[in-house]
């Protein structure tokens, strides 16, 4: 009898600490989930079309965007950039602290890229882990700089995820656009370039 309530009595296992931290966990990023889709329901109605999930543009508003930074570009000789932004481990992350984690992070890294951003540029989530930023008035050079800033920027700002802090890291490629470009070879020159990074970083 006193065997059995010696066993009743005893502190919790690791396991269960850490399941119960876990739960801790996802409790706060469930809320913090909650305030965001409360926000976010908020704006819907000032921002229709956008990303539900970032409130950033959405791929048919990018377009949008990019025709006219095309049409800019022409009609003055300047050039812009169209920087790809992917998110690292995306899939990770979700599959080891669950879907709420990684909305969180996406949410996280759109608000740093709005934040490094000018309010005449634009800012767009592709869909999954990958986002793309229009840069007006900014050549070549400009472009590559500002998007390894971007990089390192991500990189030094972990999300909380309560018990532990998630480093976050994002592969940022850049493609210039030039005077009489069409979207067509801006979309085909930004996939290349960021094909190549891939490569690179591999």
């Amino acid at each position: 009898m006193s065997k059995s309530t010696e066993s009743h009595g005893q502190a919790p296992t690791q396991d269960a600490r850490e399941a119960l931290n876990r739960l801790s966990d996802e409790n706060a990023l469930l809320r913090a989930a909650l305030a965001d889709a409360r926000s976010q329901l908020a704006e819907l109605d000032c921002a229709p079309g956008s990303d539900v999930l970032t409130q950033l543009l959405d791929p048919r508003q990018l377009h949008g965007e990019l025709v006219r930074v095309l049409s800019q570009c022409a009609r003055h000789g300047t050039q812009a950039a169209l920087l790809t932004v992917e998110v690292q481990d995306i899939k990770a992350i979700n599959e080891r602290y669950g879907r709420v984690a990684g909305d969180a992070t996406l949410r996280h890294v759109a608000r740093l890229l709005r934040g490094l951003i000018r309010t005449s540029d634009a800012a767009a989530r592709n869909g999954g882990g990958t986002f793309s930023l229009l840069l007006d008035h900014l050549d070549a050079d400009s472009a590559i700089e500002t998007a390894g800033r971007i990089a390192r920027c991500i990189a030094a700002h972990p999300i909380d995820l309560g018990h532990a802090e998630l480093k976050v890291e994002a592969l940022v490629s850049a493609a210039s656009i030039l005077p009489g470009d069409s979207i067509e070879e801006v979309v085909r020159r930004a996939a290349r370039n960021h094909e190549r990074l891939k490569e690179f970083e591999a």
